[in-house]
């Protein structure tokens, strides 16, 4: 157990809080896939929500026009104040590409439109839905540092299950790669980044007005772009991070299509983006080297730990991780970002007139 404040403060989990928040004015944006219809890990956050009681309860649902409406059928068995958003019927779909924010399309995109129907409430919660160890706390967790003057908190716990260490994308890949940054640059975004325990953790709470600011990222870049609108717009004072014990999620495979190796890729160009955005110019020639390196440190760190808990370490696994991700540092390429709320050229009421109508039409 420690108490160390990293340069974000940091509330750490050393009595098992539950501490009050003002759940009775959040929305809570819980996005989903057809793979979660009557899962476990889902059934049980839908479940603590209910005991929660929060304001809202939006779920940005992607799935196939004969699952959809089952699917809604299931979420509305729950005691909530709860709204389904589906994000790939033909009528939003349309709706989109008639104000030019269709095509690429993923997580980030589902948030960005649930982000939306929530904004009436004064504090915006997201997380995912695939947490098999969820706890209502969290939610409360999450509001706290809000309701105590912030504007921006993010979760961040530990990824230690079945012997064996987790957040292989965060510890591989995103945590040497802002290293190598840093060492040749010293910025405060870089040391922004560097501050999160968890920086690819899907847990995190915002103010109404931040969450009409955030730019998310279309897809598997969301957490990182989301950490740079908030460093923009709520800076290291107005930033927190909160422990939320241990999870225990679904674990990818390195290779394919939803894989962490084509996650790479997507966390790359967000963070490249970010960091361009706040002054840094990254030298894409040397970075992958440089990335190698501090990589094989951290590997080197890593195995020392996991023997010391007597956990089970492959480091050649890990090092063939590292190689394969280093493939994922190149420029961006053109910002896709989705745009603000506050810029957006379409409101969050015409979203779900057509979000409803698509519902109503295969139900």
């Amino acid at each position: 157990m420690e108490y160390v404040q990293e340069r974000v403060t940091t509330l750490h989990d050393l009595t098992g809080p539950l501490p009050s928040a003002p759940t009775d004015r959040a929305a809570v944006v819980v996005p989903m896939t057809e793979r979660e219809y009557g899962g476990l890990a889902p059934d049980r956050v839908l479940s603590q929500l209910e005991r929660l009681a929060p304001a809202r309860v939006v779920v940005p649902l992607r799935a196939s026009a004969d699952r959809v409406g089952p699917f809604a059928d299931w979420l509305d068995e729950f005691d909530l104040s709860l709204s389904v958003l589906w994000c790939n019927g033909s009528r939003l779909e349309s709706l989109l590409d008639d104000h030019g924010l269709d095509g690429e399309f993923g997580k980030g995109r589902d948030v960005w439109l649930g982000i939306g129907q929530a904004l009436d409430e004064e504090y915006v919660v997201v997380h995912d839905a695939d947490t098999q160890s969820y706890s209502r706390a969290d939610v409360q967790r999450l509001l706290f540092p809000l309701a105590n003057g912030y504007d921006f908190s993010k979760g961040y716990y530990a990824r230690v299950e079945n012997d064996r260490l987790y957040g292989r994308l965060f510890r591989l890949f995103f945590a040497p790669l802002v290293r190598a940054l840093s060492d040749s640059r010293d910025a405060p975004v870089l040391r922004y980044l560097a501050a999160f325990r968890y920086a690819l953790a899907g847990e995190f709470a915002v103010t109404t007005d931040l969450a009409k600011r955030l730019r998310p990222q279309r897809s598997w870049g969301l957490e990182i772009g989301t950490l740079g609108d908030a460093f923009a717009y709520a800076g290291f004072d107005g930033s927190a991070q909160v422990d939320l014990g241990t999870h225990e999620h679904d674990h990818r495979a390195v290779s394919g299509p939803t894989g962490l190796s084509d996650m790479s890729s997507h966390v790359a160009r967000a963070l490249f983006r970010v960091v361009t955005d706040h002054g840094v110019d990254p030298d894409y020639e040397t970075l992958p080297d440089r990335y190698r390196e501090a990589a094989q440190s951290l590997v080197r760190s890593y195995e020392l730990d996991a023997a010391f808990n007597d956990l089970d370490y492959d480091r050649a696994d890990e090092l063939d991780q590292v190689a394969t991700y280093a493939a994922a540092i190149e420029p961006p390429g053109p910002d896709r970002r989705l745009p603000t709320w506050v810029d957006a050229p379409l409101s969050p009421a015409d979203i779900a007139e057509a979000a409803t109508a698509d519902l109503e039409a295969v139900r």
